[in-house]
Formats: C-alpha cells, sequence, structure tokens
C-alpha cells in the first residue's frame, strides 16, 4: 500500500505490457487481500502462529497534515494507519491498525453488504477443525457440513472467527465437481503448503464478497477485472441453522457465485436477502474494512483504463513511494467498484529494499493473468 509517497510520475520506468482481450490491462495477478483489524499485533500472531503465514515487512504510521488520507484512502483527514504485510502460500496478506476520528468497531456481518471472508483450503478438514479447537480465541461455528447437491457438491466446509472477530472458513473442495462438467474453466485449487499452521493446509481458497447486487458485481468482475465465472447457485436455510453455522441469526436467501481472477485468486460474491442488513459498507479505516489489490505492469496505463469504467471511483492519483522505506519505488492507487467495494492497483520493481531484511518474499508478479 503506502508510506511515504510522492505524486510525481514515475518517468524512470519502462513497462511491459502483454496482450489483453479484458480486464486490467497489464495486470498479472491478485496481489494481496487486505483487512483493517482492531490490534495488529494480535493480528499478526494469529496469521503467524495459527496459520502459518510469514512476515514480510512493516510500514506506518501512514498520516498526513493535509488531505492526502481522505484523498488517497478514502478516510478521515487525520487518520493513521500502520501496515504489516504477510505471505500465506501463494497469496499476500496486508493487515491495517487504524487510528481515526469516528471508527467504526463493529465489522459487517456476514449477511451485510461489506461482510466479507477468508477460506483456507484443507486436504483434511476434521483434523484441521480439531487443531482450531484448541487455538486460543478462535471461535469454530457448527459442525462441518458436507454439500450434497448443485455444482460444488462434495465439498466440506466449516466457517471459524480469528480472535478479533474476523471472518474465516475451512474448505475441503472434492476431487470432482459437478460444475466441471459445464465448463473449461477451473477453480483454482491451492498446493502449497505452509511450514507450520493448521494441520493438512493447502493455502488460501478464496476470499469472500457479500455485494448489495450480484448481478452488479458479476458485470463488474468478469467484463471489468477479467475474470471468469464458474457457477452460481441459490441457496436458503433457516434462522437456526444460519445462526450456529453463519452467526446470522435469521432466515436467509443467497445468491452466490464463484469467479476465477488471474492464475491463483478465486473469488465468491454473495447477495443475502434477509430481514436485516446493514447496507453501509465499511471504511478502509473502520474495524472490517478491507480491500482487493491487483499487481499491473503500469500503474498509469491501468488507471487510465479504469478511469472510464462507468460507476468505477479513482481516488486521487497514482502514488509513488520514496522514503527509502521496505517498498520504496512501490507505485499504487486506490479505486472503487460501482457499490463502493475498495480495490487497488499497484506495481512494485526487482529487488524491494524489504528483502535485504528477509528471505521470505512476495508472491508475485505472475508470468501473466491467464497463466494456470
Amino acid at each position: 500500500m503506502t508510506s511515504a509517497t510522492s505524486d510525481a510520475p514515475d518517468t524512470g520506468r519502462t513497462s511491459s505490457i502483454a496482450p489483453r482481450t479484458a480486464g486490467i490491462p497489464g495486470a498479472r495477478n491478485v496481489d494481496h487481500y487486505a483487512f483493517t483489524v482492531p490490534d495488529l499485533d494480535q493480528a499478526v500472531r494469529f496469521f503467524e502462529e495459527v496459520l502459518g503465514a510469514e512476515w514480510l515487512y512493516r510500514l506506518g504510521p501512514v498520516r498526513d497534515d493535509g488531505d492526502w488520507m481522505a484523498r488517497q484512502l478514502g478516510v478521515d483527514p487525520r487518520a493513521s494507519a500502520e501496515i504489516v504485510m504477510l505471505r500465506l502460500s501463494d497469496t499476500n496478506i496486508e493487515l491495517f491498525e487504524y487510528a481515526a476520528p469516528d471508527q467504526r468497531l463493529d465489522p459487517p456481518g456476514n449477511h451485510d453488504a461489506g461482510g466479507h471472508h477468508l477460506a483456507i483450503g484443507v486436504e483434511d478438514i476434521d483434523e484441521a477443525v480439531e487443531y482450531l479447537r484448541k487455538q486460543p480465541g478462535v471461535v469454530v461455528q457448527g459442525e462441518v457440513q458436507t454439500i450434497t447437491d448443485g455444482p460444488i457438491a462434495g465439498n466440506r466446509w466449516i466457517y471459524f472467527r480469528a480472535p478479533w472477530g474476523l471472518q474465516m472458513e475451512l474448505q475441503q473442495v472434492a476431487t470432482e465437481l459437478p460444475y466441471e462438467s459445464q465448463t473449461e474453466a477451473r477453480l483454482y485449487r491451492p498446493s502449497t503448503a505452509p511450514e507450520r499452521g493448521i494441520p493438512t493446509a493447502l493455502g488460501v481458497d478464496h476470499v469472500c464478497f457479500t455485494v448489495p447486487d450480484l448481478d452488479q458485481a458479476l458485470d463488474f468482475f468478469t467484463g471489468h477485472l477479467g475474470g471468469r465465472l464458474l457457477y452460481r447457485v441459490q441457496l436458503a436455510a433457516d434462522a437456526e441453522y444460519c445462526e450456529r453455522q453463519l452467526s446470522v441469526p435469521q432466515d436467509i436467501a443467497v445468491d452466490a457465485a464463484m469467479v476465477r481472477l488471474g492464475p491463483v485468486t478465486n473469488v465468491e460474491l454473495f447477495q443475502y436477502s434477509v430481514t436485516e442488513q446493514r447496507t453501509e459498507l465499511p471504511r478502509n479505516s473502520d474495524v472490517g474494512g478491507h480491500h482487493l489489490a491487483f499487481y499491473v505492469d503500469d500503474v498509469d496505463i491501468a488507471v487510465a483504463y479504469l478511469r472510464s469504467l462507468p460507476g468505477v471511483e479513482v481516488l486521487g492519483e497514482p502514488q509513488l513511494i520514496t522514503d527509502g522505506g521496505p517498498i520504496h519505488g512501490d507505485r499504487w492507487l486506490y479505486f472503487r467498484a460501482p457499490w463502493g467495494l475498495q480495490l487497488e492497483v499497484l506495481n512494485m520493481p526487482d529487488g524491494m529494499p524489504y528483502e535485504q531484511h528477509t528471505d521470505a518474499r512476495r508472491y508475485g508478479p505472475s508470468h501473466s493473468w491467464d497463466q494456470r
């Protein structure tokens, strides 16, 4: 994301743009998922010790005496943030702790617009659940469920929450899935197991976002971001089941879809129909704030494309980090989807300064968006 910044254009670098027929020009892969947490040290310990993530670097505090925080990040001008980047198998995880006026401390629920979760793929879900039940502060929700019909019949899953409330999931994917007979598109199946953490873990299976309008979100993810629809399904359940398994104490109907974004990312999209639902998305500075970032060959070309898309809000101008810190040379910009989901494009040159202090490396950039 960001540390000290400059609005000056990055004129010293060249780009190698791979031809694209759809999506953000020059996009290589989803670069990271970001989550705003109430206690950064607590969250880092959980990701490292319980999930097996690797520490990459720490930034901040990021703040500004003018309007830069509002203009570039969409938060209160007096907000400040500290940031840690971790790697979990083929996924980079960015964690934020904000101090901000009027910060909302209660994250959205699964059923709220702005709800989200991070799913970990495992080979043996029963062994993984047994491990999680022993971890201090972790809440395992209900019991392991097996999907018996529909496009992903054979999958097994269970939700759990991190100690501060981040919604997570375990997913054991069946060897063969019914939807595969209807399309050549395939889920990314993680296979790079962390060296420690959840037994039989394979990596991040997917990230999920609850959206107000699934058709709108699918048009955006498949039409403008270069994703490919894998399957779509309608679900329903009663309040007793939903409270036990999802922490949603009401009857639900859900329109759900899975989209493949680039080489190593599955994005699940939910639209809930419920009696009570929060409709205001969290800000970056709120606990439960989140965003999805794309690695691109050239930020300026990507931003020009984003500015052409109806309903997309580009925040500020491309930023170049020039502070000599862990990611000196990073060029980035935030934007919002038409319904408000926070997103980012970025580019980092080879040989980032943080690499001098750790053997761990960020995932990416991949050879191409279509690499499988």
